[in-house]
Formats: C-alpha cells, sequence, structure tokens
C-alpha cells in the first residue's frame, strides 16, 4: 500500500489510529499490539500476498535463532548461531534482489546458461533484513533482553517504516512501544504528525513527482543522445531534487506517522545539499543506513584502529556496500566506489580541503553529487558517460518544449486557459514555468530543514498549511506513483 493513495489516508490510516488507541483505551495492550501487527501486515501485503509468506518466514527464522543465541553460554555455538542468521538473511537478499544480476554476469564472462529467474523484488526486503541483522547482532551481545516475539513482529513489521526506512534499531524503537505512556492518544503527537505527513505528501505528490516527469523524459536511453547541454544540465538537476524530495517526503510521512502512534523514528535526513564535503553529505544524507554500516560493518572490520591504510580499505568496502545495497546494477556499484574515493581522498586531504572557501566547497560538493547521482539514475554505465557528455559539449542552449511541459502542474495549464496572467507568462517564455519550479525547490533544499530537525509549534498557520498539503495533494492522486527507494 502507498502512502499517496486514496485508500490509505481516507481509510487504512485513521481506521488504524482509531482500533490501536480503542484497544489500548481498555487497556487490551497486547490486543493493540496485536492490532497494530496485522495492520502493518495488511499494509505490506496489499499489492502480493505472497509477500507476507516471505516477510512472516524471515521474522519466525531470525527471532527463533536470536532466542537460540542468547540461551547459549558456549561463545563458539553462539558465534554459530549468529553467522546462519547472518548467512540467511544475506542470502534472502542475494536470491531475491541479486541472483539474476549474478547469474547475468556469469554467462556473459565464461559463456555459460544459467537460467535468470526474473524474479520480482520484495518491497522492502533490503530494509526489513538488514534490521534484522542489527537485531541478531545485539543478541549475539545480549543486547535484546529477551523481548517477547509481539515485540519483535512490531519491530520488524512497524508500517510506517517498514518498506522504505528509515532503517531502525531495536532500543530506540521496542523501549517505546512497551511505554504505558505511549498507549493513550496524544491530540499533540496527533496533530504533528498530521503536520509532518501533509508536508511530505506535499515533497512526493507535487514536487517530486513533476520533477519525476522531467527526469523520466530525459534519461530515456533513446532520448540522452539527443540532450542539449541546457537539457541534460536541468534534468540532471532534476534527478538530484527528485531523489531528495522522494525520499526525504517519504521520511517526513512514516515520521509523521510514527508520531501519531506516540512513536518517534530516527532522524533520516539533515539537509544534505547543505553540506561543504562528502564525509559531510553522508553524514546528513541516508543516516540510518550510514549508522547501519558504520556500527555493524565499519567497526566490526577494525574501523579506523588499524593504521590509516586500513581505514581507507575499510571505506572503500563500506561504500561499495552501499552502492550495491541499492541496487543490482554496475551503476550503484561505480556510484558506491567513486563515493568512497571521493570520502578517502576528502579525510586524507582533509587539511587541504579546509583551506578553500566554504562556498566553493559546498559548490564542489554539490557539483559532484549531481553527477554522480547521474550514474545512480542510468541504466547502463554507457548510458551516463553519454549523458555526462552531452552536458560537457557546451553547446545547444535551447530548451525542448517536452521538457517545458514537464514542469507545468495540472493547476498552471488550468490558469493559463482561463486567465490573461498566466497565459501571458506562458506567452512571453515558455521556459518560464521551468524555473518557477526549479529555482523555489533549489532554494528550499538550501536554505530550510527537514520536517525531523524543527522544533513543532502548534499555530494556525501550520494548520492551514496542514490542510492546504493534504487537500492539493489528494486531489492530485491521480498520477500516483511508488517512491523511489522502493526500489532498492
Amino acid at each position: 500500500m502507498l502512502f499517496n493513495s486514496y485508500i490509505f489516508v481516507l481509510a487504512f490510516l485513521p481506521l488504524t489510529v482509531i482500533v490501536y488507541f480503542a484497544f489500548n483505551r481498555f487497556q487490551l495492550y497486547k490486543t493493540a499490539q496485536a492490532a497494530l501487527i496485522c495492520a502493518s501486515l495488511v499494509f505490506y501485503g496489499y499489492f502480493n500476498q505472497y509477500y507476507l509468506l516471505l516477510i512472516g518466514g524471515s521474522i519466525l527464522a531470525n527471532y527463533g535463532l536470536s532466542r537460540l543465541m542468547m540461551r547459549q553460554e558456549i561463545a563458539n555455538r553462539k558465534k554459530t548461531i549468529l553467522a546462519a542468521a547472518i548467512v540467511f538473511n544475506v542470502g534472502l537478499i542475494f536470491y531475491f534482489k541479486y541472483y539474476d544480476f549474478f547469474c547475468e554476469n556469469i554467462n556473459a564472462v565464461f559463456g555459460t546458461s544459467f537460467e535468470l529467474k526474473n524474479i520480482l523484488l520484495p518491497l522492502g526486503i533490503s530494509f526489513y533484513t538488514i534490521q534484522q541483522i542489527s537485531y541478531a547482532v545485539d543478541s549475539y551481545k545480549g543486547e535484546t533482553m529477551g523481548y517477547s516475539f509481539l515485540d519483535y513482529a512490531l519491530f520488524v513489521t512497524f508500517f510506517p517504516q517498514l518498506v522504505a526506512g528509515p532503517i531502525v534499531l531495536h532500543k530506540e524503537m521496542i523501549p517505546q512501544f512497551q511505554d504505558i505512556k505511549n498507549k493513550a492518544a496524544n491530540a499533540e503527537n496527533l496533530a504533528n504528525g498530521l503536520h509532518d505527513f501533509a508536508v511530505g505528501l506535499f515533497k512526493k505528490v507535487i514536487v517530486a513527482d513533476t520533477f519525476g516527469r522531467a527526469v523520466a523524459w530525459g534519461f530515456d536511453p533513446q532520448a540522452i543522445p539527443e540532450l542539449s547541454t541546457m537539457s541534460a544540465a536541468l534534468v540532471m538537476l532534476s534527478y538530484t531534487l527528485q531523489i531528495y524530495f522522494d525520499f526525504s517526503g517519504y521520511c517526513d510521512m512514516a515520521m509523521g506517522i510514527a508520531s501519531m502512534f506516540n512513536i518517534r523514528l530516527p532522524q533520516n535526513f539533515n539537509s544534505p545539499y547543505q553540506s561543504c564535503s562528502i564525509l559531510e553529505f553522508w553524514k546528513r544524507w541516508h543516516m540510518s543506513l550510514t549508522r547501519f554500516f558504520r556500527e555493524y560493518v565499519y567497526f566490526s572490520l577494525g574501523g579506523s584502529r588499524k593504521g590509516e591504510v586500513r581505514t581507507c580499505v575499510n571505506i572503500m568496502i563500506i561504500y561499495l556496500l552501499s552502492g550495491i545495497w541499492h541496487g543490482a546494477n554496475w551503476t550503484f556499484l561505480l556510484w558506491g566506489g567513486v563515493h568512497g574515493i571521493a570520502c578517502v581522498a576528502n579525510r586524507l586531504g582533509k587539511k587541504n580541503w579546509e583551506k578553500i572557501h566554504p562556498a566553493c566547497q559546498w559548490m564542489l560538493t554539490f557539483l559532484f553529487v549531481n553527477v554522480m547521482w547521474v550514474f545512480f539514475r542510468a541504466d547502463t554505465i554507457a548510458g551516463a558517460l553519454v549523458f555526462v557528455k552531452r552536458l560537457l559539449i557546451m553547446s545547444q542552449f535551447n530548451i525542448p518544449r517536452e521538457l517545458i511541459d514537464s514542469f507545468i502542474l495540472p493547476e498552471a495549464q488550468f490558469l493559463i486557459d482561463h486567465t490573461k496572467l498566466f497565459a501571458y507568462l506562458n506567452n512571453v517564455t515558455n521556459a518560464i514555468w521551468v524555473w518557477i519550479f526549479i529555482l523555489p525547490a533549489l532554494w528550499t533544499v538550501l536554505n530550510f530543514k527537514n520536517c525531523s530537525a524543527v522544533k513543532h509549534k502548534t499555530t494556525i498557520a501550520r494548520g492551514m498549511m496542514t490542510i492546504v498539503c493534504i487537500v492539493w495533494s489528494v486531489i492530485s492522486f491521480s498520477g500516483i506513483s511508488t517512491f523511489l527507494y522502493f526500489n532498492f
């Protein structure tokens, strides 16, 4: 089920909130917990009921292995069970996400004929699987305190963050689920949660999906060789803004919905495009994923405790893993690898980098991030290289009509057709609609904080903003699209 759908906004969300707090009102705490788990499973299995078998089996297996691990007093047995849990989870991801990619490349290199299975990637498997890996590791360390099965199942399935994060840890979630103070409806949390949800919905439906139309046009393999320099630059910037508003919008919605249940999710975005270095960018972008790789992989490899060379190797491993985690394509691996090289260079040349004016630091960082998003988005490395070549030819600064039309909202088209002022603007220069959309969006990401970093104040203005965002978004649901990170 999608957050940006009629059934979710008008039925599923309000009913789930009402039922959950109704059970808690009568002190039926376990029943309320079970109801929230069931609702989360309905949310997850809405489009494909077979997904329920996968996530259900994964939860049972991981919980059983974690409980078994905690009962062991012999260290080697605990390590063996932990290894089994990690192999099980990595095996699930490999089979559903990378099997065809692996076989395809083996066939290409060695001339073999392994059959491709064309497996449909289950929603959120990369998120809830590594979440369970973190739980298994913490169980090995004796940090999970023997939570009940309901506690564990809710930790894994909690629908606001189930399919696209943020990636949460048991120690920051389960205690909140158990806290008796969180079991009663809180008007302030409901109001703040509704506001964050509305802002995130607006980011996704109105902003990200508009940029998405321009991106879909520009990254079409047949369109790339014909792009002008201006078109390539605008499409590149459009994807930079699309992925930001799409993912940050999802995170705002996730945190808003969780707040309605009196649950606080960890911050996942901290104005990443305001970063003045690649190292800083990765401290601000997808923070929960960065935290997982740092705490459960980087530290396990030795972190920075074994010398500079080993540290640089560990950093490269982390970024290569981050790249391939995003998808089964060489473009993702290249994207992660180049980001890793940039982070190593940033680390080794930190003193020289700090001598550069902050404005230049930001400009170089933002340009690097933009260019690397091209490789992240393109279907192939060859296609990305052609795109960059079109960007660098420095000629043909025209903006095609197809690209301009991508930025004209249906609401704006109505005004063009029925008002003289907008019709006049449209006649002055068609390209004005591109800048009307891009410049405010760029200004927003460079000057404003995400919802998770803003202190909430219940005011009439915020209430009006919430209503406008929800109503405008809901009437625009006819062009429903999935979130980008659903594909990862």
